[in-house]
């Protein structure tokens, strides 16, 4: 018998922790004016959040929707995690299906913890096996700082198979972006693909150093040796 939204969100409820919901929420700056204004938390740890969605797993998509538009922010991410899971143990058929749904709900992937723990698995793995990469341009031109965040970080799926030019592209389109989470994601992307090929990473600084974010930078070159740190923040 399959689960339900009712049965996922008791389940997240009966583990409340109100105090821990305050200090999270201070911390997911979800103040007036903050990038999380309004969302909503109970306090549970990520791996209490795992421990549900290995119970729950067998949740419909349609279900699985019902959490994701939850205005409670574990909702939301547990909802996403039963996607990866599901996606993880699917054809390529049922893994078009999570993804189209995903992206169809995007607005409520709002804030970076939510992106950064399935888009790769979900966004990103269907680009690295369909070779089609052009939603996540279309993300990336979107006028939403989470969808941009959701093209970038997406890539992480294409860099750990050691192809470079999706993020690298996408870099560009964000570079002159305002928002230090974007910068933060860019420099992260950039920093992994660094782990694998050093030298491509160094030909993409050689040319757009000078007009990168200074977060962006110093993210990406965070393993350099000081020397070569140095000599690019000197640029």
């Amino acid at each position: 018998m399959e689960s339900t939204f009712t049965d996922v969100k008791n389940a997240i409820l009966a583990l409340a922790q109100p105090e821990r919901a305050a200090l999270i929420a201070r911390f997911f700056q979800t103040g007036p004016g903050q990038y999380g204004e309004g969302d909503q938390f109970v306090g549970l740890s990520m791996p209490k959040q795992r421990a549900i969605v290995r119970q729950y797993s067998n949740v419909s998509v349609r279900e699985v929707e019902k959490l994701v538009s939850d205005p409670v922010h574990e909702c939301r991410m547990v909802g996403l995690l039963i996607w990866v899971n599901q996606s993880q143990k699917s054809d390529l058929a049922q893994q078009t299906t999570i993804r189209e749904h995903y992206l169809a709900n995007r607005r409520y992937i709002n804030n970076w913890d939510l992106v950064d723990v399935t888009c790769p698995h979900i966004v990103g793995k269907y680009v690295a096996l369909s070779g089609d990469s052009s939603s996540l341009y279309e993300l990336a031109n979107e006028p939403n700082l989470w969808s941009q965040r959701i093209a970038i970080v997406s890539t992480m799926a294409l860099i750990r198979l050691g192809q470079f030019s999706d993020t690298f592209a996408i870099s560009e389109i964000l570079l002159s972006h305002k928002h230090d989470l974007i910068h933060k994601a860019i420099g992260w992307m950039l920093r992994e693909v660094g782990k694998r090929n050093t030298d491509a990473l160094e030909e993409f600084l050689h040319d757009h150093t000078r007009k990168m974010p200074r977060t962006a930078l110093r993210y990406a070159i965070e393993r350099f040796e000081p020397a070569r740190r140095r000599y690019y923040l000197d640029m």
